[in-house]
C-alpha cells in the first residue's frame, strides 16, 4: 500500500511539473510574440498611418471589391450594417447580402427599407452552393444587391456571394457588423501596395457593446458595464494585438476573422472555396491557401493589418457566450485536424514548423492543460505540505499567463490607435484584466474543453446566438 501511494505521489508530481514546464513555454512564447507585435505594430504606423488616405480613393490606383454578407435570421442588425457599407469611403465597391434561407424577416426587411426589385443576373458557378431562388437590386442603391438562396450554412452563402460578385477581390463580413468609415480603405493598403504578393488580409475587430451607434455609424466609443462585455473585450484586445500581429509579421497567421477580410477571388476559388463540412470555416480557408501557397511555391503572403476596425455584437449571456467558444475551438480542431499533414513538416515552412504546432499546443490543448491546472491547485489545497507551495506557484504562473498578458494588451490598445478616449474605461478594462484569472479564463477553459468533447463525440451544430442589433446594445 505505501508503494502504491508514493507512486501515485510521484505521479500526481510529474503531473504538476509537467503543467509547471507547459506554462513557462508558452509564456516565453507569448513573450516573443508580444516582442515582435510591438515591432510590427510600429512597423505599421511608420508605413501606414502617415500615408494620406485620400490617395487611395483614386479608382485606378485601387482595386474593385465586391462586399459579401451572408445573412441568416439578422433581421436585427442586417439594415444597419448594410447601412455602414454603404458609407465607405472606397471608390469602387458592389454589396452583395446573401439571405441563407432565413426564417425571420430579414429578406423582406432588406426588400422594404432599400426598395429592391427582382433582376436576372449571370452567374457564373464557380463554386458549388445551394441553389438561388432570386437576385434583387435596390431602386436606390445600383451597387447594393440581395440574393435569396436556400440555407446551407454560412460557408455555402460566402460561396455563392464569390459565385455571384463581379470584382476580383472580396470582402466578407458579418450581417451583425459595421466597418468603420476607412476601414476597408485601409484593410485594402497592403494588397494594393504589394502588388498582388498579398492575397489575403484582415482587420482588427472589437466589440460595438456600450458604443453609440445610429444610422450604420459609430458615434462615440464606450466601454459596456457588462462584466462579461468587458472581459471579451479584454480577450480581443490580446488576440488580435498580440497574437495575430506577432504572427502576421513573419506570414504565419493562420486566422482571419470571417467578420471581416479581404481576399483575391482568384486564388479562393483556386483553393475550392469555403469548406461547408466545418463550423470554422474561415481558419480553415486560410490555413488551405497557406498550404496551396506552399505547395506550389508561390511567394505569397496572407496579413493582419491593426488600424482598419470593425465592430461587431458580443454575446451579453453566458449561454450563448458558452455556445460561441465551444464552437470556436471545435472550429479550430476541424481545421487543424483536416490539415494535421502540415505539423512539423518542413516542406510547409514557418507555417508548418512554427505555426501550426503553436496552434495545436498552445491554442487547442492549451485549456485541456490549464485544466488540469486548475484541478492540480485544488487538489494541492487539500493534501497541503510540498504540494501547496507547488500549486501557488503554479498560480501565479497562470496569473502571469493569463491576467498580465492581458493587461500588457490593454497597454498596446493605449500605445496603439486609444479607441476608448474615456480614461475611465480605460482604468476599468486594466482592472477587469487583472482578474481575468479568477473567474472568466476558468470559464473559457471549460467551454473550449466543450469544444474538443463536441468534436470528439461528432457534435455538427452550428448553435446560432440570440441577436439584440448592433443599434440596441
Amino acid at each position: 500500500m505505501d508503494v502504491f501511494m508514493k507512486l501515485l505521489e510521484a505521479l500526481f508530481l510529474a503531473v504538476g511539473w509537467f503543467i509547471l514546464i507547459y506554462m513557462l513555454f508558452v509564456i516565453a512564447f507569448y513573450t516573443f510574440l508580444l516582442v515582435f507585435s510591438f515591432f510590427q505594430l510600429r512597423r505599421e504606423a511608420n508605413l501606414y498611418k502617415s500615408e494620406v488616405n485620400e490617395e487611395y480613393l483614386n479608382a485606378n490606383y485601387t482595386k474593385p471589391v465586391s462586399i459579401i454578407v451572408p445573412a441568416y435570421n439578422e433581421e436585427a442588425g442586417v439594415i444597419e450594417s448594410v447601412r455602414s457599407l454603404l458609407s465607405l469611403r472606397y471608390p469602387q465597391v458592389e454589396i452583395i447580402v446573401v439571405n441563407d434561407g432565413s426564417t425571420d424577416q430579414t429578406l423582406a426587411a432588406m426588400i422594404e427599407h432599400f426598395q429592391m426589385v427582382k433582376i436576372h443576373r449571370a452567374v457564373r458557378k464557380q463554386l458549388e452552393s445551394e441553389p438561388v431562388k432570386a437576385i434583387y437590386q435596390s431602386n436606390i442603391i445600383p451597387h447594393l444587391y440581395l440574393v435569396d438562396k436556400e440555407n446551407g450554412g454560412k460557408a455555402d452563402a460566402l460561396n455563392t456571394g464569390i459565385n455571384v460578385s463581379r470584382y476580383p477581390y472580396f470582402c466578407s463580413i458579418d450581417g451583425d457588423s459595421i466597418l468603420e468609415i476607412d476601414a476597408l480603405l485601409k484593410v485594402m493598403k497592403p494588397i494594393v501596395k504589394s502588388k498582388d504578393e498579398i492575397i489575403a488580409s484582415g482587420g482588427s475587430i472589437r466589440i460595438a457593446n456600450g458604443c453609440d451607434i445610429q444610422m450604420g455609424s459609430v458615434l462615440s466609443i464606450r466601454l459596456s458595464k457588462k462584466p462579461l462585455v468587458i472581459m471579451q473585450v479584454i480577450e480581443y484586445l490580446r488576440a488580435f494585438l498580440m497574437g495575430r500581429v506577432g504572427l502576421s509579421r513573419y506570414n504565419m497567421l493562420l486566422i482571419l476573422s470571417g467578420a471581416f477580410s479581404v481576399f483575391s477571388k482568384k486564388w479562393v476559388i483556386e483553393a475550392g472555396g469555403y469548406s461547408v463540412k466545418t463550423v470554422g470555416e474561415d481558419m480553415e480557408l486560410v490555413v488551405r491557401l497557406h498550404r496551396m501557397i506552399k505547395e506550389r511555391n508561390l511567394n505569397k503572403r496572407i496579413e493582419f493589418v491593426t488600424d482598419p476596425v470593425c465592430w461587431t455584437e458580443a454575446p451579453e449571456k453566458m449561454g450563448d457566450l458558452q455556445r460561441q467558444r465551444s464552437r470556436w475551438h471545435r472550429g479550430l480542431l476541424e481545421s487543424l485536424w483536416r490539415h494535421k499533414k502540415m505539423a512539423f513538416n518542413p516542406k510547409y515552412g514557418l507555417v508548418g514548423t512554427l505555426s501550426i504546432p503553436y496552434f495545436w499546443i498552445v491554442e487547442l490543448l492549451g485549456p485541456v492543460i490549464e485544466l488540469m491546472g486548475y484541478l492540480f491547485f485544488l487538489i494541492s489545497i487539500l493534501i497541503g505540505d510540498v504540494y501547496l507551495q507547488f500549486a501557488f506557484l503554479l498560480l501565479l504562473l497562470m496569473l502571469l499567463y493569463g491576467s498580465v498578458l492581458s493587461m500588457v494588451s490593454v497597454l498596446l490598445e493605449v500605445w496603439n490607435s486609444n479607441k476608448y478616449p474615456k480614461i475611465s474605461d480605460v482604468i476599468a478594462l486594466f482592472l477587469y484584466s487583472l482578474s481575468e484569472t479568477l473567474w472568466f479564463r476558468p470559464l473559457t477553459v471549460l467551454w473550449r474543453c466543450a469544444g474538443i468533447v463536441q468534436w470528439i463525440t461528432r457534435y455538427r451544430n452550428w448553435d446560432t446566438l440570440q441577436r439584440k442589433g448592433i443599434s440596441k446594445i
